[in-house]
């Protein structure tokens, strides 16, 4: 039965309520008197348990309808208790996770760490005289004052930017450059020139957005479609 017996304060009635721990309801029982004087607990005490017994049998009723969303969601789970139907939740949303994580490797989907990756890759069709194309990506917060600033910094290697893919999703871009070097340096120097630019350009780009107001960030903030691909060497 309950936890603890509170009186009413109605004349004559001899009953109270007391609290029934397995329902969570307020239930009659006889009369009981409490504190060192034997007085009645007043009917304000009595009101706020009863509404404190209400939201807690509310909340309940979330708890049980969210987890029975959840066992219709996921197969074999009928006869779960609670901390198992978690669990297998836990489970499946890792699983859901490193799935969409393989499908989404071969797309250009923004992260939501900046970040610069250079890659060499060798040429299949080689129409130019080199051997390697470097596939180099970029990852940050997209602003107009990106791509000026990686069009410089392209703009001083000896390569030239063949093509360029560019995708953006809530704020964040990514673009990745397919580059050939103009010159005769070797692939390793080429990845380091490469890298080195782009982490210049990020650097410059945060700094700047440091000491923008937020106002104007998002004022100037635009969509670009598209990133000239015949950049070059001067």
């Amino acid at each position: 039965m309950g936890s603890g017996s509170f009186s009413g304060s109605g004349s004559g009635s001899g009953s109270s309520l007391v609290l029934d721990g397995e329902r969570g309801e307020l239930v009659r029982a006889p009369a009981v008197r409490i504190g060192k004087k034997g007085g009645l607990l007043d009917e304000k005490a009595v009101i706020a348990l009863r509404n404190h017994s209400e939201a807690e049998k509310r909340r309940r009723e979330r708890i049980n309808s969210h987890l029975s969303v959840l066992r219709g969601m996921i197969s074999g789970t009928d006869k779960l208790d609670k901390a198992a139907l978690l669990a297998q939740v836990i489970n499946h949303v890792k699983l859901l996770k490193t799935t969409a994580t393989e499908h989404a490797k071969g797309y250009t989907i923004p992260s939501d760490t900046d970040e610069v990756t250079v890659l060499c890759e060798p040429q299949t069709a080689n129409t130019t005289n080199t051997s390697f194309l470097i596939r180099a990506s970029i990852c940050c917060d997209d602003s107009p004052e990106l791509y000026p600033e990686l069009k410089q910094s392209l703009q001083n290697l000896h390569a030239r930017v063949v093509r360029a893919e560019i995708s953006s999703l809530s704020g964040r871009v990514k673009i990745v450059f397919f580059i050939i070097p103009e010159r005769g340096e070797g692939n390793g120097e080429m990845v380091d020139s490469v890298q080195h630019a782009l982490r210049s350009a990020l650097e410059r780009v945060n700094s700047s957005m440091e000491f923008m107001p937020r106002d104007s960030l998002l004022n100037k903030r635009r969509r670009v479609s598209h990133f000239e691909s015949s950049s070059s060497s001067s």
